[in-house]
């Protein structure tokens, strides 16, 4: 009988940096982005399965759901824990197996032990087995991957269709796996290795050309955790991208997630900016090099910090950046010297956490080594933010936990925030390219079709049917359009009447950048917009802080006051 396979994404803790849920709520969306690794699960499983896919970020996982349903495949990260061990109760209760997969069971699989089957590591190389293991009867098991091995190259087309689209603010694809640093606070490097490993070319148009032909247009995120951790794959990959979308007209703008030494590279800095790239995550984590050094980031070492992001920002790539609180090498000024770099990079999106010591990573081992680590410390937290510090800090906690909360109310304070975004207005080099509606030809597949059986050869395509598809592909690009006038009429009202607050500041820098800049001014009305999001959650997050800090007044936490050694 044909399974049906009922794919769960569980929800991420409530409160998250991450959510970003007013700038969802402001272009009428659900949550940020689809779960990439479950589409991805479903074109791996046999195409005869039925499959359904709820995503509980985006919407309520029902009783007909569970009912329809003769298997259950869920997993997630870390900050999803708590809903996919709800999850497993819930469907085996109603008497359906439950598969769990993904990044946190494979770092911790003992959390999820009364799940009926564990998938750890990359699925590509274990769901065979498991597939071969329900055909035959099987309900219960443990499948696990040779770490590090799994040919990416043969990885399919995510299943796409599965998606409701309109749920999500963007849609990603995945280039690469891996990473060639060595972070000692990093998982990526543990479940992925660090010799990364690239799709081919062909495959990743592919995959572009899926989400063109179901007509979508807009952001699209490169998942990587490092996209050019393989520099020689990515140069020989993105003049093929840059083609790609100048043949049908730049239907999509890029974001991913770097190292900082893709300053370093002008030429790696201009064929990104020809593909439309438009955002780049950089984790700069502190501007103490004691601090790097130690945490093994020597890659941020060595450099100004400034003007690495300003290089970027010339390429027209804004940044948004990862900093981290709590490392054993810092001293009483981190909240003054991390302040100061991220006003002197000029960066206002700025993802600032605790240190979390991750399951299965060397700083983990390290601190179980040292008599450490705190277990059970985290529990109901969203993320780093306000959950992090789960081992004995060499600062007070308290003065670790004042510090934090200093940052986030000098970066967060609109004067401030809004004072970087205005920099970045005019420091950002976007190109000046008109995103015209694509030749009829150029919407066909990238990748040249299998040859036929021998006979006749085919009659030349109607003319009728080439204007329909020209007229289709102008249609996208009007309808794009329009909905771009109505989100930047619904982002004045809501930045102007609804937060009179922000209304100054807000005109002020977007009749700067219109004036002067206006390539830049998409970008920059999107960061303005995010505020709403980070303001707000910067301010819950020093509440939490404030209660944590008088948690500790009463009841501290064990922290210990010595000199760190460093070799």
């Amino acid at each position: 009988m044909t399974p049906n396979v009922l794919m769960v994404f569980p929800r991420f803790n409530p409160n998250s940096f991450w959510s970003l849920q007013a700038a969802c709520d402001l272009w009428g969306a659900r949550c940020p982005s689809p779960p990439l690794g479950l589409i991805t699960l479903a074109a791996l499983l046999p195409q005869s399965w039925n499959m359904r896919l709820v995503n509980r970020n985006a919407e309520e996982l029902t009783e007909d759901d569970i009912a329809w349903a003769d298997m259950v495949m869920t997993g997630g990260m870390l900050v999803q824990r708590l809903d996919a061990m709800d999850l497993i109760d819930r469907c085996q209760a109603r008497g359906k197996p439950v598969v769990v997969g993904g990044p946190d069971v494979t770092s911790s699989p003992e959390i999820y032990e009364r799940a009926d089957f564990l998938v750890l590591g990359e699925a590509e190389g274990i769901i065979d087995r498991f597939v071969e293991a329900w055909t035959q009867g099987e309900r219960r098991g443990v499948f696990r991957a040779e770490k590090f091995k799994v040919d990416v190259t043969k990885s399919p087309i995510p299943r796409f269709d599965l998606l409701k689209r309109q749920h999500y603010l963007y849609i990603g694809v995945q280039f690469s796996r891996g990473c060639p640093f060595n972070c000692e606070f990093c998982d990526i490097i543990e479940l992925y290795g660090r010799v990364p490993r690239s799709k081919s070319i062909e495959q990743m148009l592919s995959e572009l050309d899926a989400l063109y032909q179901i007509g979508y247009r807009g952001h699209v995120d490169f998942v990587d955790d490092n996209l050019i951790g393989n520099k020689k794959a990515l140069k020989q990959f993105l003049p093929a991208l840059r083609d790609w979308q100048r043949a049908r007209g730049y239907p999509f703008k890029f974001s991913t997630e770097a190292s900082i030494n893709l300053a370093d590279d002008a030429q790696l800095l201009r064929m990104m900016s020809d593909a439309n790239f438009f955002l780049v995550f950089v984790g700069i984590e502190s501007p103490d090099t004691e601090t790097l050094v130690l945490t093994q980031k020597k890659q941020n070492t060595r450099r100004s910090l400034a003007e690495s992001v300003h290089r970027i920002y010339a390429a027209g790539m804004f940044v948004t950046a990862g900093f981290i609180v709590g490392f054993d090498t810092e001293k009483g000024g981190v909240a003054d010297a991390m302040v100061d770099c991220i006003e002197a990079t000029s960066i206002p999106w700025c993802m600032v956490g605790m240190l979390t010591a991750l399951p299965n990573t060397q700083l983990s081992r390290r601190l179980e080594k040292e008599g450490r680590m705190l277990h059970d410390v985290w529990r109901n937290e969203a993320d780093q933010c306000t959950g992090g510090l789960n081992f004995v800090t060499l600062r007070p906690r308290r003065e670790v936990l004042s510090d934090y909360k200093a940052i986030l109310q000098n970066i967060y304070a609109p004067d401030a925030f809004f004072a970087r975004v205005r920099n970045v207005s005019r420091a950002l080099k976007r190109p000046s390219r008109s995103v015209a509606p694509a030749p009829a030809a150029a919407i066909s597949p990238s990748v040249t079709p299998p040859v036929s059986q021998p006979g006749p050869p085919p009659a030349p395509a109607p003319k009728m049917a080439g204007r329909m598809l020209e007229l289709s592909s102008k249609w996208a690009s009007w309808r794009v359009r329009l909905r771009e006038i109505r989100l930047l009429l619904r982002v004045m009202w809501r930045m102007t009447v609804r937060r009179p607050d922000l209304r100054r500041h807000f005109w002020s820098v977007f009749i700067e950048c219109a004036r002067r800049n206006p390539a830049a001014l998409e970008s920059v009305v999107t960061i303005m917009v995010v505020y709403l999001h980070l303001g707000t959650f910067a301010q819950y997050v020093v509440q939490e802080l404030d209660r944590k800090i008088e948690a500790e007044q009463g009841n501290p936490l064990p922290s210990q006051a010595r000199t760190l050694q460093i070799a």
